[in-house]
Parts: C-alpha cells; sequence; structure tokens
C-alpha cells in the first residue's frame, strides 16, 4: 500500500522544482521559439498573399495594354485598308478613264479612216460603174 510519509512531500517539492526549473530552462525558450516561429510564418504568408495580388494586377495590366494594343492595331489596319480601298478606286477610275479615251481616241481614227475610205470609193464609183456596165454590155 501507499504510505503517506515525508518522503512523498519531498518528492512533491522536488517534482514542483523540476516542473519550475524546466519551465524555466525548457518551456519558455521553446514556446518563445514557436511564438516566433508562428510570427514569421504569418509575416511570409502575408508576403506570399501581396506578391500574389501584385502578380495578379500586373498580369491584368498586361492583359489590357494588350487588348488595347490589338484593339489599336485593329483600327490601323482598318484605316490602311480603307486607304488602299480609296488609292484601288482611284487608280481603277484614272486606268478607266484613260482606256476610255484611248478607246475613243481608236474608235474616232477608225471612224476618220471608214469615212477617207468612203470618200475615197465614192469618187471612184462612177468609173467602177462604167467598167462593169462595160463588160457587162461588152
Amino acid at each position: 500500500m501507499i504510505d503517506v510519509d515525508i518522503t512523498l512531500l519531498i518528492q512533491l517539492v522536488n517534482f514542483l522544482i523540476t516542473l519550475v526549473v524546466l519551465n524555466f530552462l525548457l518551456v519558455r525558450p521553446v514556446r518563445e521559439i514557436l511564438r516566433k516561429r508562428a510570427d514569421r510564418m504569418a509575416a511570409m504568408a502575408t508576403d506570399a498573399e501581396q506578391f500574389a495580388a501584385s502578380a495578379e494586377q500586373k498580369v491584368k495590366n498586361y492583359e489590357t495594354a494588350l487588348l488595347e494594343a490589338r484593339q489599336s492595331a485593329a483600327a490601323a489596319r482598318d484605316a490602311m485598308k480603307a486607304e488602299g480601298q480609296a488609292e484601288e478606286k482611284r487608280l481603277l477610275g484614272e486606268a478607266g478613264s484613260d482606256a476610255a479615251a484611248t478607246l475613243q481616241k481608236a474608235r474616232d481614227e477608225v471612224a476618220g479612216q471608214v469615212k477617207a475610205a468612203m470618200d475615197e470609193l465614192k469618187g471612184q464609183v462612177e468609173a467602177l460603174a462604167a467598167k462593169a456596165a462595160a463588160k457587162v454590155l461588152g
């Protein structure tokens, strides 16, 4: 059976002294280290969140700048396309005018040649008619 005597009291005092010494030598420093570690981890987590937010903002800014650049390029492309089409229409109009003038000039020249040939043939009609009549009459 358990005897309650002075040794129990000595063991209790010994246990309490050991607890105080261990608390002073081990528990408090370990708790301090754990607290510092928790603070450092919290600071790192905050830094990581700030970095992630900064990276996300930079990606959004990049995408916005890219979208603006694409829109600007599309507007410039459309403007140049419209300018090219206007230049094409102008060149085709000039070419059509030149072709029409050349065609009219050729028609006038052909008409002049036809008229000259008709005038020449009209002058020769009487002589040709007399030769034909002489051949037919004998």
